[in-house]
């Protein structure tokens, strides 16, 4: 029987230092996109499949985050915070908060707290449970970040098509953990070098989304981002209940 995930974990340390001056105040995934930060988008879509208790793994910048989100009442959520004095990396950061998970639990949901998404998270975690894996990964699509031109069998240039869709999938920071998986993430460390490669493949599931997904690690990207955005999440309410 498939179950509601009510946990989720925010990797949100990120220094994103090729977005200065945008990060030099503020960790990454708090850094304004159409007006909210970045991660609020993630919060919200949580929020409305379900989370109902948020960690975030801080580090770089934490007290501007953590002065923004509280405790999460504003948001009917309970939020709380694995605070790293040393770097884990992001398996490390992930084992961290894992234990902090209150209560009992099956599955939670992990994220990239500085990417921008917009995902059906019921269909994600329906087919995490039903395949009995221990770590479902939203792949996503790679968009070529140039125009591709189309050359026939005599070199002639006969087309152009710009910025398309590439036959390669790519991780989309987005997952859904077992609690089984917390004994194979490392202490410190990726869980990328660390814990993926050593999963078989029956208990490693890629769901594909073919839903809005966008990295921006730059100041291009942040503004291309923001003429997205309200388009993209205009279906979304932003004036959560209290």
């Amino acid at each position: 029987m498939v179950q509601m995930v009510t946990k989720a974990i925010i990797l949100a340390g990120g220094k994103g230092e090729r977005l200065r001056p945008y990060t030099d105040d503020k960790p990454k995934p708090m850094v304004p996109v159409g007006g909210i930060p970045d991660v609020e988008y993630q919060v919200i879509q949580l929020k409305k499949a379900g989370v109902k208790e948020i960690v975030f793994a801080v580090s770089y910048k934490k007290e501007y985050l953590m002065n923004y989100w509280g405790d999460g009442s504003k948001w009917n959520l309970d939020i709380h915070y694995s605070e790293e004095d040393q770097p884990l990396g992001r398996g490390g950061g992930i084992k961290k908060a894992m234990r902090l998970l209150k209560g009992e639990w099956e599955d939670t949901l992990v994220t990239n707290g500085d990417n921008l998404w917009k995902l059906d998270i019921p269909s994600l975690v329906n087919a995490h449970q039903i395949s009995d894996a221990l770590v479902t990964m939203v792949v996503v699509q790679l968009r070529s970040p140039y125009g591709i031109v189309e050359i026939n069998d005599l070199d002639q240039v006969v087309g152009f098509v710009e910025k398309p869709l590439l036959p390669h999938w790519v991780n989309g920071g987005v997952y859904v953990f077992s609690k089984d998986i917390l004994e194979k993430l490392p202490d410190i460390g990726d869980h990328e070098v660390e814990t993926f490669p050593n999963l078989s493949k029956e208990k490693f599931l890629a769901y594909k989304s073919r839903d809005f997904w966008k990295g921006f690690d730059t100041i291009k990207d942040l503004i291309e981002a923001e003429k997205e955005v309200t388009e993209v999440f205009k279906d979304l309410t932003f004036s959560l209940p209290g």
